[in-house]
């Protein structure tokens, strides 16, 4: 039969959820608050309160999952993908385990991840399945030590398992402030982001690095689309493929919290069905925090430049990036850039 009886005791209801964790996870780990807090939510199947008059008490039956959908992104699918990317990125030499038997599929297995965490297989299986538990912050912390995460993919994890904050609002210009600030940056490229990395602002020396900025149609004046989906870009970056990756990974990281934005839900499947680099890359989960770093240019009349590229968040408007490439010391191509003033 399908149907699991239970038989009447004392207690009622707690005492035959006690009988549910022991049965489904292990009697090792039914004090974990965790699983007290999500199993009963985390089974696709429920067990029917007592006093149910319209089936027979103590069995179980079917539940519909609870939608967590918003646009095409759904909260805890995007949970489960980046602990099963990190899981596949890593084996058991990097973690001091042995390696005894063949392995049909890379990475780490689930149970040696839940062994390192310590916490319960089947609990981590559904994690990664998307099912309805809570987990909290030790035991994140926990995964993350497990699987090695640096900074930015443990920001992310936790960011992942917290609630969606509600949607941000659109910014359609910079504030004032900051158009003045990048101006006074001149001779040195710089520009304002917005929160789903849409380009706010740019100074001059901006336009003369990328005139393309000044064309685009407006849902495509963005830093993410201009990357992977602009000939021009690809032809303007020294080391394209390292650069985007890179930029690609800071993005998912710092749009974490947006990521069930419908305006970020949009950006990425339009750019999935029109670069492929973009679909392969995007579906490998990597995170990356801001780092400063020289980038070079192959520019088609001022010939090759360098910047050192940075990035800043002003405090009274934190949604916000800055981002400003300014001069490497003893070169000169903040110079060079701007003498085509006149550079269609």
């Amino acid at each position: 039969s399908s149907f699991v009886s239970l038989p009447a005791m004392s207690g009622g209801y707690p005492w035959r959820c006690r009988l549910f964790r022991m049965l489904l996870v292990g009697p090792g780990v039914t004090s974990s608050r965790d699983v007290e807090v999500g199993v009963e939510a985390a089974a696709t199947l429920v067990l029917s309160p007592p006093g149910t008059p319209t089936r027979t008490p103590g069995t179980w039956r079917a539940r519909p999952p609870r939608s967590w959908w918003n646009g095409r992104v759904n909260q805890r699918d995007e949970l489960g993908a980046f602990l099963r990317s990190r899981r596949d990125a890593l084996t058991p030499a990097d973690v001091g385990l042995p390696d005894r038997r063949s392995r049909r599929t890379p990475g780490l297995r689930r149970e040696e991840v839940s062994m390192l965490a310590g916490v319960s297989v089947t609990w981590y299986t559904w994690l990664e399945q998307g099912r309805r538990i809570n987990a909290s912050v030790d035991v994140l912390e926990a995964l993350a030590r497990a699987l090695l995460l640096d900074d930015a993919g443990r920001r992310h994890l936790l960011a992942l398992a917290a609630p969606v904050p509600a949607t941000t609002e659109a910014i359609e210009q910079a504030p004032d402030a900051l158009v003045r600030l990048i101006s006074s940056m001149e001779p040195a490229p710089a520009y304002v982001l917005g929160p789903r990395w849409e380009f706010l602002a740019w100074n001059r020396a901006q336009a003369r690095l990328y005139p393309m900025i000044e064309r685009l149609a407006e849902q495509d004046r963005n830093l993410l689309w201009v990357i992977f989906a602009e000939p021009s870009a690809r032809g303007l970056l020294v080391d394209w493929p390292v650069q985007a990756r890179r930029i690609l990974a800071e993005f998912r990281a710092g749009t974490a919290t947006l990521r069930t934005d419908p305006g970020v839900v949009s950006l990425v499947e339009r750019l999935r069905a029109t670069s492929t680099e973009f679909a392969d890359w995007w579906a490998q989960a990597d995170v990356a925090q801001f780092q400063t770093r020289v980038r070079a240019y192959h520019h088609p009349r001022a010939g090759s430049l360098v910047f050192e590229y940075q990035q800043l968040t002003a405090s009274e408007w934190p949604s916000l990036k800055v981002v400003c490439q300014l001069p490497v010391p003893g070169d000169d191509s903040a110079a060079r850039l701007a003498a085509w003033r006149d550079m269609a």
